[in-house]
This record gives structure tokens, C-alpha cells and sequence, in this order.
């Protein structure tokens, strides 16, 4: 059975990205995607930091990162604004338009995490939520 693990955690991921969309669609929220609701939910927890930390938080790669936050650029979510501590980093900030969004992602989220959940108490939440980071360490770990 360990064996499917990984296969089940990419038809988790799968299944929540199409449900993500829909809630957000059924909501009428149209300025951002699943994907971009990621990077958006790192950026409210701290606003200003570089593209190479937002691909670290996120497990995202740079090169696929740097299309995405064009993309949120254009259309108004965020800004690409210089370190004025290393003139060679560029940090990304929020604009008030993203801003302004973070209750409907909450709320957004809030559901996922509804459905990720129904049925489990609140051991079994904790027992997973556990067993997830351990396995998120141990990929990390034969990363680097």
C-alpha cells in the first residue's frame, strides 16, 4: 500500500485543484486561479520577498514562477519593486487590488478545507497532518 502513496497524493492534488476552481468559479471569483491563490496566500502571511523565496514557500520552480507572477502583474496583483538592502534582488509586494482579496481566498479555503476533512475527528486531522509534514521533510531532506 505505501507503495501507492504517491500516485494517491497526485490524484489528491488533481481533485483539489478542479474543486478549487469550481468553488472559486460558483463564487464569481474570477481574479485569480487556484495556482495564483497559492502564491497569493504566501505573500499575505509576509508581503515583501523575492522570487526566489516565493518558489522555496511554495515548491514551485523559478522558471515557473516567473510566467505566473507576470501574468499576476498584468493583471494588477501584484508589483515588482527593488531591495533597497541588495540592489541586485527584486521583491514582490501586493497591490491593494490583492489585497482586497485575501477574505474571498479565506473563505475559499475555509471550504477546502471542509471537504478535505469531513468525516475526521480532530485526531485523525492532527495524525495526518502530521504524517503529511513527514512525508514533506523527507522529500525536502532528498532534495538537497
Amino acid at each position: 500500500m505505501v507503495i501507492q502513496a504517491g500516485n494517491m497524493i497526485s490524484q489528491i492534488k488533481r481533485l483539489s485543484d478542479r474543486i478549487f476552481e469550481r468553488i472559486l468559479a460558483k463564487r464569481n471569483i474570477d481574479t485569480f486561479n487556484g495556482a495564483q491563490g497559492r502564491l497569493l496566500y504566501v505573500l499575505w502571511q509576509e508581503e515583501s520577498i523575492s522570487l526566489r523565496e516565493l518558489a522555496d514557500r511554495t515548491g514551485l520552480a523559478a522558471t515557473t514562477l516567473t510566467g505566473m507572477v507576470d501574468r499576476m502583474e498584468a493583471s494588477g496583483l501584484v508589483c515588482r519593486v527593488p531591495d533597497i538592502n541588495d540592489r541586485r534582488k527584486t521583491l514582490l509586494t501586493l497591490t491593494g487590488k490583492a489585497k482586497k482579496l485575501q477574505a474571498d481566498y479565506t473563505v475559499v479555503s475555509g471550504q477546502m478545507t471542509d471537504i478535505f476533512y469531513a468525516g475526521f475527528t480532530d485526531e485523525e486531522i492532527r495524525q495526518c497532518e502530521i504524517l503529511l509534514t513527514r512525508i514533506h521533510e523527507n522529500l525536502k531532506q532528498y532534495e538537497s
